[in-house]
């Protein structure tokens, strides 16, 4: 398949996306000059902005390739949740897969910027893991959606804001194998450990020195292959898919071992950028495309975003244009 061919199947793939979803609220304005009350900038704002954040960024991404995204998620019955499932709405993504609970809050994520520089954040969120009824909930629904719809992958994306719980993770890996679904794991922390079983995992280089509690010589590429090869055996994981920053990716599989440097960018901003190397990376799972290729195109989308202030989806028809440069 050409890299044509294969950015026109991605049009044909439904994806369901599992995790902790948030707004990314920006106020942008300009600072000129210090507050006498005490010694930080004021930001006179003249612009806000409410955009999907966290798993919502992913459907974002898989939505920017012209695939489906359907996402499954807790929220909170709150104000913020009527402004989520309005953006929701806002981009003809569905909501179907959203449960509203009165113990959560809606998770906000604000961000201050003035003369084009982040200032402060303000986060708006509960940690702990949603409680035994709404995980009940939440399986019910992602259960009926696999049987209902034509899956083809399944991405859990974890901001441990407590969405993602150990026991639901065990039951949809469960599911997927029984259905020959790939699955795919955005992870963080608390979770770390509980992903068995899966098809692809997909770290950066801090997640997995602090999942694994090691330290690794990052420039000694056989090390990180000793690190790596253990744990995916010891998790019963089929490949992982590391960014590795400045340095690139690194993709880990029983039969490719390989690291696929960083392309030289003009960083302006890197959140987002995982969101956008997870969603590539599980289109191109979904079609079975080769290791090199995964690892390769889901680089340059990540380093294409960083090219953009804020959190932002991948542009397909420029992914496409690079790729063809790289003759994928």
């Amino acid at each position: 398949m050409n890299i044509q061919d294969t950015f026109k199947s991605f049009n044909k793939l439904n994806v369901l996306i599992i995790g902790d979803v948030m707004i990314d609220s920006y106020m942008w304005g300009n600072v000129s000059r210090i507050s006498p009350e005490a010694p930080v900038p004021i930001v006179a704002v003249n612009k806000k902005e409410n955009r999907l954040g966290g798993a919502a960024n992913v459907a974002l991404n898989i939505q920017a390739m012209g695939a489906t995204p359907i996402l499954c998620a807790v929220i909170g019955d709150d104000d913020n949740s009527k402004v989520f499932n309005g953006l929701l709405k806002k981009q003809k993504l569905t909501t179907e897969g959203i449960i509203k609970s009165g113990n959560r809050v809606t998770t906000v994520k604000t961000r201050i910027i003035g003369n084009h520089h982040q200032m402060l954040r303000i986060d708006e969120e509960i940690e702990t893991f949603i409680n035994s009824k709404e995980t009940d909930a939440l399986t019910i629904k992602i259960k009926k959606l696999i049987s209902d719809k034509k899956i083809d992958v399944i991405i859990f994306e974890d901001y441990d804001k407590g969405v993602i719980t150990p026991a639901l993770i065990n039951y949809v890996v469960k599911l997927a194998k029984q259905k020959k679904i790939p699955s795919v794991v955005d992870p963080k922390k608390k979770n770390f450990m509980d992903y068995k079983g899966i098809t692809l995992f997909k770290p950066n280089l801090k997640e997995l020195k602090e999942g694994l509690k090691l330290d690794f010589d990052i420039n000694n590429t056989a090390e990180l292959t000793k690190v790596v090869d253990s744990f995916i055996k010891l998790q019963q994981i089929e490949s992982a898919l590391i960014t590795l920053s400045e340095k690139g990716v690194y993709i880990h599989t029983p039969k490719s071992k390989t690291l696929v440097p960083a392309h030289i960018r003009d960083i302006m901003d890197v959140s987002g950028a995982g969101d956008t190397v997870v969603s590539i990376a599980a289109l191109c799972l979904a079609l079975n495309l080769p290791p090199i290729t995964i690892a390769t195109l889901s680089n340059l989308a990540g380093g294409l975003v960083c090219e953009k202030i804020g959190v932002v989806p991948v542009d397909k028809k420029q992914l496409l244009e690079e790729a063809k440069k790289l003759k994928l």
